[in-house]
């Protein structure tokens, strides 16, 4: 199978993570809505192994050169979907700030339209270290808003609100990168292209 093909393979271990990840959202969720210490650790726990396979998906795929098309695309909205949904119920159920659930998925919004419309330009934007350092302090910061309890002495609920505000920020600041490397990318690409006519 040469390189073309293999990228539109469906059926390999990262694109099985990915849509176990995906999964596990509705499950989150549920168990959220029942309101209960025990249902909670129950997300909690769904929610840690859904955050763990993002890392073994991306790991796996890159290591046997597994990388595909739905892969490309899923990915990330798998991250997405687990992330925006949990922070939407963690709001209803008053675990955390509405406000930062709103600057949180604005940005996702933006960045992801951003990458959309460089990649129908031609250029590719690159994850920063910023939103990989944000992305991971989410993943981290929601098992502790989820359990809402202190575990072994330690005040989750502060730990997680902590945590979410500095991954807010750097929401904010890896943004703003995102926004000058599409502007200096694209500026690049339509010199590159009058370069050409000439």
């Amino acid at each position: 199978m040469n390189d073309s093909e293999s990228s539109l393979t469906f059926d390999n271990p990262p694109n099985r993570l990915t849509v176990l990840r995906m999964i596990a959202v509705p499950g989150v969720i549920y168990f959220l809505a029942q309101k209960t210490y025990h249902y909670d650790i129950a997300a909690c726990v769904l929610f840690s192994l859904a955050a763990i396979t993002d890392y073994f998906d991306g790991y796996l795929a890159r290591a046997y050169k597994a990388v595909t098309i739905f892969g490309k695309l899923m990915d990330p909205l798998a991250d997405k979907f687990l992330v925006v949904s949990s922070l939407i119920m963690l709001q209803q159920l008053g675990r955390i700030s509405p406000y930062l659930v709103m600057i949180l998925i604005c940005r996702e919004m933006g960045i992801t339209s951003l990458r959309a419309l460089a990649a129908g330009e031609g250029v590719i934007i690159a994850a920063g270290q910023g939103g990989k350092w944000k992305a991971a302090l989410q993943m981290v910061a929601i098992p502790f808003l989820i359990l809402h309890e202190d575990l072994f002495h330690l005040p989750s609920d502060t730990i997680g609100t902590v945590l979410m505000y500095i991954s807010v920020a750097l929401s904010v600041t890896s943004a703003s990168t995102y926004a000058v490397d599409f502007f200096k990318g694209l500026k690049e690409k339509f010199r590159e292209r009058k370069a050409a006519k000439r």
